[in-house]
């Protein structure tokens, strides 16, 4: 009884591993090929439980699923001759499983290498015919979409790699390069600043200049107005004067010399001297004789 367990348990163990070997899976996120002694037989083995021959089979399996390459920064030089620090990055999947494991035997690493040298030639040659504003923001999008569309072309003939996007994540000058062109834009703001103060200068040289035309056009017109007022004022009361001297010219007289009294005599402190038969007094001392 003994014996039969051990030679069962012995049995299962013997056909676990002969499944082991035997027997292989391919999920739906991988790609796969099939070697029949070191060479390839089947490029394209599809997702499922396969056989295979242990000793003459081997089975590669790659990541079918989207991988992303960080390139390293590259410098590049553009139309105007000025060197820009790209930062970039790319989305790939494995296209055709027999040009990839030709190209790079199912590396992962050594893919991402040959596509990086790929990008950095494109990139390279794309901003070598673009000038700085067109990469920083001009024409980057179409940039990066007609650098996408050529390298998927190239990366699936020669890679059997599909190359889903390219982006570039930063554009910088060179750190010798930054602060001559801060300094040159510094320059150029602190001119424009000046510029823009001599304008305001000028305006309000010319507005102050206008206002204090206007305001002795406004004096000039009120004194002119002023003194027509006057002389209209004038020449209403003298009207008054000689209406009033035309009804009783004797009571003009007098109520004029009451006034005048009032006038002299207002101030204690003030001294006249006048003869006593002066018109002055005329009607004083026509009161007196009166009295």
């Amino acid at each position: 009884m003994k014996n039969s367990i051990l030679f069962t348990l012995v049995g299962l163990a013997l056909a676990l591993i002969v499944a082991y070997n035997c027997l292989y899976v391919v999920r739906e996120i991988d790609r796969a090929v099939l070697l029949t002694f070191g060479e390839v037989t089947n490029f394209d083995v599809q997702p499922g439980l396969h056989v295979k021959v242990p000793a003459m089979h081997t089975v590669l399996k790659f990541d079918g699923r989207i991988q992303t390459l960080d390139a390293a920064t590259q410098s590049y030089l553009t139309a105007e001759k000025e060197y820009l620090e790209v930062d970039s990055y790319a989305k790939w999947r494995v296209h055709n499983t027999a040009d990839y494991y030709r190209a790079t035997s199912g590396d992962e690493s050594r893919a991402n290498n040959l596509l990086a040298q790929r990008i950095n030639t494109g990139l390279r040659n794309q901003f070598g015919t673009r000038t700085v504003h067109e990469v920083v923001s001009g024409e980057r999008d179409s940039l990066m979409t007609e650098l996408t569309d050529s390298l998927n072309s190239i990366a699936q003939t020669e890679l059997g790699i599909e190359v889903i996007d390219i982006r570039v994540k930063k554009i910088d000058l060179p750190p010798n390069v930054s602060e001559s062109v801060y300094q040159r834009m510094n320059t150029e703001r602190q001119e424009e600043a000046q510029e823009l103060r001599s304008t305001g200068r000028e305006l309000a040289e010319g507005i102050e200049a206008e206002a204090d035309r206007e305001s002795l056009v406004i004096r000039a017109n009120a004194y002119r107005d002023a003194e027509s007022i006057r002389g209209d004022g004038d020449a209403q009361a003298a009207a008054i004067y000689a209406n009033a001297f035309n009804k009783d010219s004797e009571f003009y007289q007098f109520t004029r010399s009451l006034n005048a009294y009032i006038d002299t005599f207002s101030d204690s402190g003030d001294v006249l001297v006048i003869s006593p038969d002066s018109d002055f007094f005329k009607y004083l001392n026509s009161s007196k004789l009166g009295n």
